[in-house]
């Protein structure tokens, strides 16, 4: 009991004294399926990335999404658009 009670409170102390998060290089937002679609449906460009594993990609993705697993995105983020509109799914 006393060795848990110990365990946990070092990692709050670990936790507590945790830099957070630097924020990101580009501004991030957040959209709605269906606000995608419409933003499409006007004639807007984006780059779509399917972050989901190669099988769920085939099984199914959004037209015109491109599949870039998660694990893989830091050492291709030069094939990221900078300049426009990307989701990532």
């Amino acid at each position: 009991m006393r060795a848990t009670l110990i365990g946990l409170g070092t990692a709050t102390v670990l936790l507590a004294g945790a830099a957070p998060a630097a924020p990101p290089e580009y501004p991030v937002a957040y959209i709605k399926v269906d606000e995608l679609k419409a933003a499409l449906d006007r004639g807007a460009r984006a780059d779509i990335i399917d972050v989901r594993r190669w099988p769920q990609y085939v099984e199914q993705h959004i037209k015109g999404a491109r599949s870039m697993p998660l694990r893989s995105v830091p050492g291709r983020a030069h094939e990221i658009s900078k300049t426009g509109l990307v989701v990532f799914y």
